[in-house]
């Protein structure tokens, strides 16, 4: 039997603000569950409605009140997803303050600077912990006045002369209902970080009405119902999961689950049972990797398993109009395929999803025909903060994976010079925060939105085919700089060159060139040889490689860390064609020429760890990831 669905969407003219949306969600269906969690004392799932989140939200404003903020302050949150970022979030903006998220993962360093250029007044962090590494850099975030702890135990007293407050003790017993102060859609409603090309983390500046274009146009391109669930696991800082797994529920007045973590995450799916999925590459990934190992000592079920995904897949192309459909003998095994080798994946992902979106960087076609030729309605968007964030995506019923999909509503796409990606929509970002200069260089004169993606527009459909400037996208959606990266490696006198890879893949890895004149030295500390050939596989110059590289990316976010690398003392020379006459990398050759070593970067080690890293299989110079 179908399940029944009910369209309640809430425009964004009529919400005009992010707060607004919130407000006329908890009037029109304050009943309804609106979030769901785990709690770990009880050991149960705990759903709480609009109207109590309503209540909460009031709780968390009159807070806020009393903390002499002004309209345009900026405010940080440093916490996982949850019912308090949400309280947090909603409280703040309905006072016209500036939302900064930040990523619980991050390093230190870089939490500082954000604090520090955003001005950040306050901070709502999750334990006294995550202060630990910040009271050292104290210095570079002066405007910090007040910390906000979910920890009940963490500090009531001043630290670093910033007073600490017990979010506990801070909120009072009973408050009005919030109010929206805000009134102009057009408002600053948020800073999100991103690394951008190169340099330091720079802040988009994202309206109240960039984001609720984005969410209805989201909804337009594909409907969310008052029954759908979904299941909160990419963190709330990442602007994929803040417009499209945050937002948009509330613009449809679906209910949100969160996830207890990415690593129960397949614990969690069986008991939520989503009926959306909001997801980046790597968990479709991870999920495709355990599979594959359930499947290497069963080869009658890696063939029935087989077999499935490809009629599954013929099944999926002749419904969309691409080709025949499967034959007899295939219609007749397809029910016993399905029934025993399908459904039973499908059941991880909790057996009624109607929509997986795949957002935040390019999805590998091995993944989409598995899951796709499985039954699981899997979509390819595309998109960037900077246009908060999404620009086009596929619908179940009009899916081209190697694609990414048609322009949202309201979306205008067009090509630029080297077929540079434009976009121009009500979503494009107001600008880069303080850097004029930057902003002036993102968006031209009218008003189109410079991607540095390259693209091609085939049948209205949007094909990204490379970049135009060197950036990395990792499978988790973080973007790193490799030049950066590689200067910083090349600091150590050990290192001579290096390049830096991972585009789509789970973590960054390293192709390293170790001065031929350093190497004597280094690996008689270690108790090898020089001069044996083999000694770059030693365990013992694996470890002492990557602890140094660690050092010279201490600065780097936790997601650009190396944690693997290949290390050769022959040198990338302009004879051989790997650099050029200004010693820069010819990236596209050196990948030719090492292929086989980079894809051993990322095969799996037996006996190896998830999620750390995935880890290589060859025996000769591949390195163990860092401790």
């Amino acid at each position: 039997m179908a399940t029944a669905r009910t369209l309640d969407l809430i425009s964004a003219a009529e919400a005009r603000t992010l707060p607004g949306l919130f407000l006329r969600r908890c009037a029109r269906t304050p009943d309804a569950e609106a979030y769901r969690r785990y709690d770990a004392a009880t050991g149960a799932w705990h759903g709480y409605s609009w109207r109590e989140m309503q209540a909460a939200v009031g709780r968390w404003q009159a807070a806020l009140a009393g903390e002499g903020l002004a309209r345009g302050d900026r405010v940080a949150v440093l916490a996982p997803n949850g019912v308090a970022w949400v309280c947090f979030d909603q409280a703040a903006q309905g006072m016209g303050l500036v939302v900064v998220p930040l990523y619980t993962t991050d390093n230190p360093g870089n939490i500082a600077y954000i604090l520090g250029d955003s001005g950040a007044r306050l901070m709502l962090i999750e334990s006294a912990g995550q202060w630990q590494g910040l009271v050292r850099l104290r210095g570079e975030f002066p405007a910090l006045v007040r910390v906000l702890c979910l920890d009940q135990n963490g500090p009531g007293e001043a630290a670093a002369g910033i007073a600490w407050t017990a979010v506990a003790r801070w909120l009072p017993a009973d408050a009005p209902p919030p109010k929206d102060h805000v009134g102009d859609p057009n408002a600053l409603a948020t800073l999100v970080y991103t690394s951008g090309t190169t340099g330091r983390p720079k802040g988009v500046m994202l309206s109240h009405a960039n984001l609720l274009a984005n969410a209805e146009a989201v909804l337009e391109l594909i409907p969310g119902y008052r029954e759908d669930r979904f299941l909160s696991f990419l963190p709330l800082s990442h602007a994929f999961e803040r417009t499209v797994g945050y937002y948009v529920p509330v613009m449809a007045g679906s209910t949100v689950a969160f996830a207890r973590s990415v690593q129960l995450l397949a614990e969690d799916l069986p008991v939520v049972r989503p009926t959306v999925l909001v997801s980046v590459p790597r968990i479709y990934e991870r999920a495709y990797a355990r599979i594959m190992q359930g499947l290497a000592k069963r080869p009658f079920a890696r063939v029935l398993f087989n077999r499935a995904v490809a009629i599954g897949w013929r099944r999926f192309e002749a419904a969309q109009g691409r080709g025949p459909g499967p034959g007899p003998l295939a219609r007749l095994a397809w029910p016993i395929l399905d029934r025993f080798v399908a459904q039973r994946v499908l059941d991880r992902f909790g057996g009624r999803v109607r929509v997986a979106v795949s957002g935040g960087a390019p999805l590998a076609p091995v993944l989409a025909r598995c899951f796709i030729g499985l039954g699981l309605p899997l979509v390819q968007g595309y998109g960037l903060t900077e246009s908060a964030p999404v620009v086009a995506a596929n619908r179940a019923e009009d899916n081209l994976p190697e694609s990414v999909g048609r322009p949202l509503p309201g979306v205008e796409t067009r090509l630029g010079d080297k077929d540079e990606l434009l976009v121009r929509s009500p979503s494009v970002m107001l600008g880069y925060w303080r850097q004029p200069g930057a902003t002036r260089e993102a968006i031209d004169a009218d008003g189109w939105l410079h991607t540095g993606d390259q693209a091609r527009i085939e049948g209205g459909r949007v094909h990204i085919v490379g970049r135009l400037k060197e950036i990395i996208v990792l499978s988790t959606a973080e973007k790193l700089a490799p030049a950066d990266l590689e200067m910083a490696i090349a600091d150590d006198p050990l290192f001579e060159q290096a390049m830096v890879v991972g585009e789509g893949m789970p973590y960054p890895a390293a192709l390293i060139v170790l001065n031929a004149e350093a190497w004597p030295g280094f690996a008689r500390s270690l108790g090898v040889a020089p001069e044996d050939a083999a000694s770059l596989g030693a365990p013992a110059v694996a470890e002492a490689a990557l602890k140094r590289v660690a050092q010279r990316l201490e600065r780097f976010p936790s997601y650009a860390r190396v944690q693997r690398a290949w290390l050769t003392l022959e040198p990338w020379t302009i004879e051989d064609g790997l650099i050029t006459p200004t010693m820069k990398l010819k990236r596209a050759e050196l990948g030719r020429r090492y292929a086989r070593e980079v894809a051993g970067l990322y095969e799996p080690q037996r006996g190896a760890a998830e999620p750390a890293a995935s880890g290589p299989a060859r025996r000769d110079r591949l390195r163990q990831p860092a401790p």
